[in-house]
C-alpha cells in the first residue's frame, strides 16, 4: 500500500500536514498541562497558607493547642469544601468547615515529609475528588500530620472553560499554518514549473537554452540540461556532416558510372536500369539517415512564406519550358517547427512533382490549424486513380514511367515530414492531385 503520493507536491503536502497535526496536538496537550499547573499552584498556595497557620497549634511535646488553630477564609465556612485537620499523638483537630469526621476521608497517593507540604489526591465520602497538601511535623511523642484540602473542581472548572477557546485558537492556528504551507509549496515549486515551461519552449523552438538564473538548488540540474541540449545539437551537426560527406562521396562515382554507361551505348540495357535503381536507393537511404539523425525533430523555427517563394521561383526556372504558373497563399508570419533543410527538401520534391504533372497551374496554400500548419499543394493535372493512391508512397513505385525520376520523392518527403512530427496525405481534388502536408506550428521566439 502506497503511503505517499507519487507527486512531489503531494508528498510535501502530506508530510507537512501530518507534522502540523502532530504539532497542534502536542501544543494542545502542553498548553493544557501548563494551565492545569498554573491553576493548581494557586490552589496549593492557599492550602499551604492554611497549613502554615494551623501547624503552630502543634506544640513540641506533641500536644495540640486549639486556640492557635485559626480558620482562614474559606476554611471557616461549613460545606465550602475547604478543610484542614491535624492528626498526631496528641490528638486530632479539624476545621469548622469539615462536614465529616476526619476518618471518613479516604486518602490515596498521600505523600508527606518534613521538607514541606506535599500534594496528594483524596476521595471524600460522597465520592467527590479533592486536592490536598500535607505536612509532617516531628514532636516529642512522634510525627503529627497537618493536611488541608480543597475541591478538585477549582482546578477542573477553569480547564473546562478554557477548552473551547483553546481548541478554537488551535483550529484557527492550524488553518493559518495550512494556508501558509500551501503558499509555501506554491512558491517553492514554482521554479520547477518554470523549468518545465522552458523545456517545452526549447522543444517547440521558441528557446535555445534554459536560463540558469534560478534557485541555488536547481542550478546544477539546469546546467546539466543545457549541457545535454548542447550535446544533442553537436551530435546533430556531426551527423549532418557525415551524411553530407557520404552523399558527396557517392555522388561522383555514380555520375561517372552513368557517363560510362551512356558512352558505351548501354542506356536501354539492364545495366542502366540497375545503375538508376542504385542511385535512387542511395538517395532514399541517405535522406532517411539524415532525417533519422534528428530523432525527435529539430527545434528550429522556419518562416514558411520566403521558403515557398524561393522554391517556386527556382522550380519556375527549372521548368521554364512548360507553361505552368504558381499561385502562393501563405501568411508572412507563419512559422513551422522543423529543420529548414528537411522542410525545403520535402516541399521541394512535392512541388516539383506537382509542377511536372500540372497542365497550367500549381497552387500552394498554407494556414494555421490549431497547433499545426496545413500546407496544400494542388495541381490541375490528371490526378491518380483512387485505388492506386496508396502505391505512390512506396519507395521506387511510379505510376508514370515516361518522366524522369525514380519514384523516391514522395516517400522521402513523407519520412521527413513524419520525423518532424507532421503528416502527409494524398487526395484527388476537384481538378488534379492535392498533397496535404501538416507540420507543427512554431511561435515567434520570446
Amino acid at each position: 500500500m502506497r503511503l505517499l503520493p507519487k507527486s512531489l507536491r503531494g508528498r510535501l503536502l502530506v508530510t507537512a500536514g501530518a507534522a502540523l497535526v502532530v504539532a497542534l496536538a502536542f501544543a494542545g496537550v502542553a498548553i493544557g498541562h501548563v494551565l492545569e499547573r498554573f491553576v493548581t499552584q494557586n490552589l496549593d498556595a492557599r492550602l499551604d497558607a492554611q497549613i502554615a497557620v494551623v501547624a503552630r497549634a502543634i506544640r513540641p511535646d506533641g500536644r495540640l493547642d486549639p486556640v492557635m488553630a485559626v480558620d482562614l477564609p474559606p476554611f471557616d465556612r461549613p460545606g465550602s469544601g475547604w478543610t484542614w485537620q491535624i492528626e498526631g499523638p496528641g490528638g486530632t483537630l479539624a476545621s469548622r468547615s469539615t462536614a465529616t469526621p476526619p476518618h471518613r476521608l479516604r486518602r490515596r497517593d498521600r505523600h508527606a515529609g518534613p521538607d514541606g507540604p506535599q500534594p496528594f489526591e483524596a476521595l471524600a465520602r460522597d465520592g467527590e475528588r479533592i486536592h490536598g497538601r500535607a505536612l509532617v511535623v516531628p514532636t516529642a511523642l512522634g510525627n503529627a500530620t497537618v493536611s488541608a484540602t480543597g475541591p478538585r473542581d477549582l482546578v477542573e472548572r477553569p480547564l473546562h472553560e478554557a477548552i473551547v477557546p483553546l481548541a478554537t485558537s488551535l483550529l484557527l492556528l492550524g488553518a493559518g499554518l495550512a494556508l501558509a504551507i500551501l503558499i509555501q509549496l506554491r512558491l517553492g515549486l514554482k521554479p520547477l514549473d518554470k523549468v518545465v515551461g522552458m523545456l517545452a519552449e526549447v522543444r517547440n523552438g521558441r528557446r535555445d537554452r534554459i536560463d540558469v538564473d534560478g534557485p541555488t538548488e536547481l542550478r546544477p540540474m539546469l546546467a546539466e540540461l543545457n549541457a545535454l541540449i548542447d550535446a544533442n545539437r553537436l551530435a546533430l551537426e556531426r551527423a549532418r556532416g557525415h551524411t553530407a560527406n557520404l552523399a558527396h562521396g557517392l555522388k561522383t562515382p555514380l555520375a561517372a558510372l552513368r557517363l560510362d554507361i551512356a558512352a558505351a551505348g548501354l542506356e536501354d540495357t539492364p545495366i542502366a536500369a540497375h545503375a538508376a535503381r542504385i542511385e535512387g536507393q542511395v538517395r532514399h537511404h541517405l535522406g532517411r539517415a539524415r532525417a533519422a539523425s534528428l530523432a525527435a525533430a529539430s527545434s528550429a523555427s522556419v518562416p514558411l512564406a520566403p521558403l515557398l517563394t524561393d522554391l517556386c521561383g527556382a522550380l519556375a526556372r527549372i521548368h521554364a519550358d512548360r507553361s505552368v504558373t504558381a499561385k502562393l497563399s501563405v501568411a508572412d508570419d507563419l512559422l513551422v517547427r522543423a529543420d529548414r533543410q528537411d522542410v525545403e527538401e520535402a516541399l521541394g520534391n512535392l512541388i516539383d512533382n506537382a509542377w511536372r504533372h500540372a497542365r497550367t497551374q500549381v497552387s500552394v496554400a498554407a494556414d494555421a490549424d490549431g497547433g499545426m500548419v496545413r500546407i496544400v499543394i494542388a495541381d490541375d493535372g490528371p490526378g491518380i486513380p483512387e485505388d492506386r493512391l496508396a502505391e505512390v508512397a512506396r519507395p521506387g513505385q511510379r505510376l508514370d514511367e515516361r518522366d524522369d525520376g525514380h519514384g523516391f520523392g514522395i516517400p522521402i518527403a513523407r519520412e521527413l515530414v513524419e520525423l518532424a512530427g507532421g503528416s502527409l496525405t494524398l487526395r484527388n481534388g476537384a481538378v488534379g492531385l492535392d498533397v496535404v502536408v501538416e507540420l507543427p506550428l512554431a511561435h515567434p521566439r520570446a
